[in-house]
């Protein structure tokens, strides 16, 4: 009876902290992704010539940073924007952009 209810004290715990860390997370990612807004706009939707975010698949947008980040992709500004984030901050800001809804007609994954 003890340990059943030791049991469930942990994984009540856990739960809770999990959720506590999503809710940073995905904090910290939309804050992380309000610093690409000036050019990829706001929630991805680009701005003029711009590539839009909004909808790409995660592993897609955190691939084309690590490409600007290495230089195996050329940029004017990405290349040295990709080098101020951990791998980490990048999963997040990707995987914020990826859950944010594409506009029909404008933007294209």
């Amino acid at each position: 009876m003890k340990t059943a209810l030791c049991q469930a004290t942990l994984l009540a715990t856990l739960l809770a902290t999990a959720g506590a860390t999503g809710a940073q997370d995905a904090r910290q990612a939309r804050s992380l992704a309000a610093t690409c807004a000036t050019c990829h706009g706001i929630d991805g939707h680009a701005r003029a010539d711009m590539k839009p975010l909004a909808g790409m698949p995660a592993d897609k947008i955190a691939g084309l940073v690590a490409d600007f980040r290495s230089g195996a992709r050329p940029a004017t500004l990405m290349h040295q924007i990709a080098k101020g984030y951990t791998d980490a901050q990048i999963r997040l800001v990707a995987a914020y952009f990826a859950a944010q809804p594409a506009l029909p007609g404008r933007d294209a994954p």
